[in-house]
């Protein structure tokens, strides 16, 4: 089982994910994304598997933070994130071709 988590450390959701998914003996393959964002096309995968649009995956405060523009959608949003990291929702969970986010913690039971 190849899992991977897009990890924020400073995120206590994200922490208690990391710890929920060791606790069930996954070692996943951790990217603390706000230093290694994924490409354009890595969030597009990722957005299929989780059968999401980039706009349900944006933290809406950071955002605004970010100055990420409210009328953007489709590739110009994606783009958007990729480029603000901080703004995309966390943690998410990658299983194959299975993906979920981290809100609550126990959603990654459903994928592991």
């Amino acid at each position: 089982m190849s899992v991977t988590i897009y990890h924020n450390p400073k995120c206590s959701k994200s922490r208690q994910t990391l710890a929920l998914l060791q606790e069930n003996s996954v070692e996943p393959t951790i990217i603390e994304y706000l230093n290694t964002p994924p490409s354009a096309a890595e969030l597009k995968t990722i957005l299929q598997m989780l059968g999401k649009g980039p706009r349900e995956v944006l933290r809406a405060k950071e955002a605004k933070d970010e100055g990420i523009d409210k009328s953007l959608d489709g590739d110009a949003l994606v783009d958007a994130i990729v480029a603000h990291p901080r703004a995309l929702e966390r943690p998410i969970v990658v299983n194959g071709d299975k993906a979920c986010i981290g809100r609550p913690p126990e959603n990654v039971l459903d994928i592991i």
